[in-house]
């Protein structure tokens, strides 16, 4: 539900979405600043694989990655994927759209203290990342340095129990 005033943020399925507007977005060079693991660049191809891993990640793990929608129009996407023992969350945004990102954010972790499976949530963020206040507003906390797929990331968890 959301407030008067404020635009409707909504979680779709990626397939939901064209996947020319996911080409878009993941192509303007303001998109990769803060991930390291995107090494190459995106092509149409490259979309279809990423929405394919993705709709893999819901068939085994019952929750994945939606696209998001603001008023009804394409804004990024975003969710969980599980890593090992952690649902770890990511957020990638179209710059248009970075102000939109603690609500975004508040509205998935609502899908996920309602999720009996999901104890607590990860954050896995980029060196680069300098603004951290978001995560301090949340009381998420800092677990320290992993690597991931060859790259150091800065670990971070927000235990939802009693949060609910």
């Amino acid at each position: 539900m959301s407030r008067p005033g404020l635009p409707e943020i909504a979680f779709v399925r990626l397939t939901e979405v064209s996947r020319e507007e996911i080409l878009a977005h993941m192509q303007d060079p303001r998109v990769g600043e803060h991930m390291p693991l995107m090494t190459e660049p995106w092509d149409a191809q490259t979309v279809e694989g990423f929405i394919a891993a993705k709709e893999a990640r819901w068939e085994r793990d019952g929750l994945g990655h939606w696209a998001i929608l603001c008023d009804g129009c394409y804004v990024g996407w975003g969710g969980f994927q599980k890593e090992g023992e952690d649902w770890d969350f990511g957020l990638v945004l179209r710059p248009d759209a970075f102000g939109l990102g603690s609500r975004i954010a508040a509205k998935a972790l609502d899908v996920a203290k309602a999720d009996p499976r999901i104890s607590h949530v990860t954050f896995l963020l980029a060196p680069s990342r300098r603004s951290l206040s978001a995560l301090a507003r949340l009381g998420a906390r800092f677990l320290g340095e992993v690597e991931y797929e060859g790259t150091r990331f800065r670990k971070y968890r927000l235990d939802l129990a009693g949060d609910a």
